[in-house]
């Protein structure tokens, strides 16, 4: 595996396994730049000692030319005067060459020398300084926190405040030049693709054009230098569109940090002072510790970590937790610590101080303090809608109609898609097509509206969808043949996929990429080639729901699949393919992050997963047919080309109970005409099977008013979710509009119910 992605959420963080990514990426920043200087100092070498032999040849030359045959007789014969005249033509050859190769020496010093050293100075030098820089912040952030933590709590107030608010703005100043020191870093790994790479080019082309005798090796290297200077091309507009990304990722971190926490169902991390007492007279010390705990065993994992050691990670230990109380100041002479009654052992207790007010109720929250928690400190995601845009019969014809006017009025503008209209003509064009769904107006003979306006309403619609138009659910399936696999297995793969796809959602695509191989057809004069509009509709008609450097680094393998889309339209739009192989293993799904909880809520239901790939064993036989999601999709993995059955058999049985809890996961179903409804089956009372009616020609039937039965034990993550017992019995029971959750009442309480963790009575 290469080196892992630098997610800017772990800036704040700064664990340990943070700064050994750090620690990876930088030490090949430091390969790199010996392999520059050593390539720098042999091409020099190279060019001295092209000199010395430019001097023998031209020495060569002069002797071939000053030479001349004597013949024999008064006249010569035709074969004699090429034969004398041969050694003239071989000097004025070498000549002319040994010319060609002092300008081959000039353009390599240019187009290769400088470059390389430019880039290893103002790039990797850069670099360098950055680090000290970030070394330097690390050491004065931890020193001034250590201080502030060890000041007397009996000090005065307005000393405290002052010292928080140093350390808060230190903290902010380190986290800032920690952002911006990693999106350096990475940006440095990307862009030495390029900058190292088309050097070379240049310098291959020069020495190819002074070889150019060898018409068949120059001809050879002039088609290996035209696609590689397209493959350079390409990486370098993926570059440039996966750096905006990061930088908007980032912008959106530093603007709310918290928000992007890191926090799961099962966990939570980070950093705590830890008590450790000695006997009398030497008192107690504290340490700080890298910790982890498990949420449903209740363990804590603690390990030793210094950063100003050099990085080095010291000894782990584990304890399981009893109970956690709040430490008073009145029995300790610090801010922010918790008592730990640890159950392996009896009669001790550990103290540990949190860094912050807000860090020790995130303690206090996540190991079950029992002092009251304030709102929940975890992320929060929101996004805003300006549009409402939805994927109906009034989206499919602003998709026409902005597709029929620019192949009439724009189809051989220059940049066409990539040049982008003024914002606010683009919201009200969309506004006005969408919201105020006035359709009637023909945007192929309306001049009140440009080609660019409209190409970038058509996107911003596209972006809009409460789902990308290839689905969240076929994502991860649509990337993976992207990534390995001959192209003959790329095109099977995305055919089948796109025949997953719902209805709708594949008329609208088919209509798409049919418009765009057209535009790619006049890219000699727009300058829009296949690889382009990959570019520009990679990230907008596929996405992941997660915001992370990891997933924007798939961008250029979205592009792929667009591109493949494009070329291979009429094949794949055309008819379903005859048969997709069949994936050797399930998708694995993992429970819903805060993240997709809050997006699922913003928004309607997401993609439909596949039942047949799911563990179905107490999912409810009945669902609510408001509820029920228009779109169709399955499970996502690219670069298998495997593909699972769109429904499952009705006679099929499900699996057995297993002893543990099912992992809380996004489910909803869905009919689309033409695609046969899976059928379910559900475990009851009596632990018999019951059918469900999922058929399109079967009213199904509503779950509101009804109860259920806890199957499994549940402890709430959120306000929003009810904490259960086995055996909990809920009342008024309905469907969520969050995919694979119910809403229900327990004790006098309403929340959210996971699906899979319970049976309809």
């Amino acid at each position: 595996m290469g080196l892992h992605p630098l997610e800017f959420s772990e800036c704040y963080l700064d664990s340990p396994s943070f700064r050994d990514k750090i620690k990876a990426h930088e030490a090949e920043l430091d390969k790199t730049n010996r392999f520059i200087k050593e390539l720098y100092k042999d091409g020099k070498n190279l060019i001295n000692a092209t000199k010395q032999l430019g001097m023998a040849q031209r020495k060569f030359a002069q002797c071939l030319g000053e030479f001349h045959f004597e013949y024999i007789g008064d006249a010569k014969t035709d074969d004699e005067i090429c034969i004398d005249e041969s050694l003239q033509e071989f000097s004025k050859f070498l000549k002319n060459l040994e010319d060609q190769r002092e300008l081959m020496m000039r353009n390599i010093t240019e187009t290769l020398m400088k470059p390389l050293e430019k880039f290893r100075k103002d790039h990797l030098g850069t670099a360098r300084v950055e680090r000290k820089k970030y070394e330097k912040e690390t050491e004065k952030y931890y020193s001034s926190l250590e201080k502030l933590l060890n000041m007397s709590a009996k000090k005065k107030e307005p000393q405290l405040q002052e010292a928080d608010v140093q350390v808060e703005n230190m903290r902010q100043h380190f986290q800032e030049e920690s952002l911006d020191y990693v999106c350096k870093l990475q940006e440095i790994q990307e862009r030495k693709k390029f900058e190292c790479v088309e050097p070379m080019v240049a310098f291959f082309q020069t020495v190819f054009t002074f070889y150019h005798q060898g018409f068949e090796l120059a001809k050879d290297f002039d088609h290996y230098k035209r696609a590689l200077q397209i493959n350079i091309q390409n990486t370098r507009n993926r570059f440039e569109g996966a750096r905006s990304e990061v930088y908007e990722l980032m912008k959106r971190i530093r603007e709310a940090p918290q928000e992007y926490r890191q926090t799961s169902p099962i966990s939570c991390e980070g950093y705590l002072y830890v008590q450790e007492k000695r006997p009398p007279p030497f008192g107690s010390s504290w340490v700080k510790r890298y910790c982890t705990f498990v949420k449903e065993q209740k363990i804590l994992h603690m390990v030793t970590f210094d950063h100003r050691s050099g990085g080095k990670i010291g000894e782990t230990e584990s304890v399981t937790l009893k109970s956690c109380l709040r430490k008073m100041t009145d029995t300790l002479d610090r801010r922010f610590c918790l008592d730990l009654d640890i159950t392996d052992r009896p009669g001790t207790v550990l103290t540990v101080q949190a860094l912050s007010e807000d860090d020790h109720k995130f303690w206090m929250q996540a190991m079950g303090g029992k002092e009251p928690i304030g709102h929940y400190l975890g992320r929060t995601y929101s996004k805003e809608r300006g549009i409402d845009a939805q994927l109906d019969d009034v989206g499919l014809t602003f998709v026409k109609n902005s597709i029929s006017a620019i192949e009439t009025r724009g189809i051989n503008d220059q940049g066409l898609y990539r040049v982008v209209g003024v914002s606010s003509k683009v919201q009200k064009l969309l506004s006005l097509m969408i919201d105020e769904k006035s359709n009637e107006v023909d945007l192929s003979t309306s001049d009140d509206w440009d080609v660019k306006t409209i190409t970038s309403a058509l996107k911003l619609y596209l972006r809009s969808l409460p789902e990308p138009l290839m689905t969240y659910g076929l994502y991860k399936e649509f990337i993976s043949p992207a990534k390995g696999g001959s192209p003959e297995s790329r095109i099977q793969a995305v055919h089948c996929l796109v025949h997953k796809l719902p209805e709708k959602n594949r008329e609208v695509l088919g209509l798409l990429m049919k418009h765009l191989a057209n535009v790619a057809a006049h890219s000699k004069q727009n300058l829009m080639t296949v690889a382009n509009l990959g570019v520009v509709f990679g990230p907008t008609l596929m996405r992941p729901q997660e915001d992370t450097v990891a997933a924007i680094m798939d961008l250029k393998f979205q592009n792929i699949v667009v591109e493949i889309l494009i070329e291979q339209h009429e094949k794949i739009f055309a008819d379903a393919p005859e048969s997709c192989p069949l994936s050797p293993a399930g998708p694995v799904f993992s429970a819903p992050t805060r993240q997709s909880k809050k997006l699922n809520r913003q928004n309607r239901p997401l993609a439909v997963y596949n039942p047949q790939a799911l563990d179905i064993q107490s999912v409810t036989s009945v669902v609510d047919s408001s509820s029920l999601a228009t779109d169709e999709t399955s499970m996502g993995s690219n670069e298998s080309v495997s593909s699972q059955s769109s429904s499952a058999s009705a006679s099929e049985a499900p699996p057995e109970r297993s002893d543990h809890p099912p992992l809380k996961m996004g489910l909803s179903l869905g009919n689309n005409s033409g695609a046969a409804a899976a059928s379910w089956s559900t475990p009851g009372a009596s632990g018999e099977s019951q059918p469900s009616a999922t058929d399109k020609e079967k009213p199904e039937e509503s779950v509101t008013s009804r109860k259920a039965k806890a199957v499994y034990p549940c402890e709430a993550e959120h306000d929003s979710e009810l904490s259960f017992p086995v055996g909990a019995i809920f009342n008024a029971v309905t469907q969520s509009r969050e995919p694979g959750w119910l809403e229900g009442e327990l004790e006098g309480k309403r929340g959210l119910i996971p699906e899979n963790y319970v049976e309809m009575l």
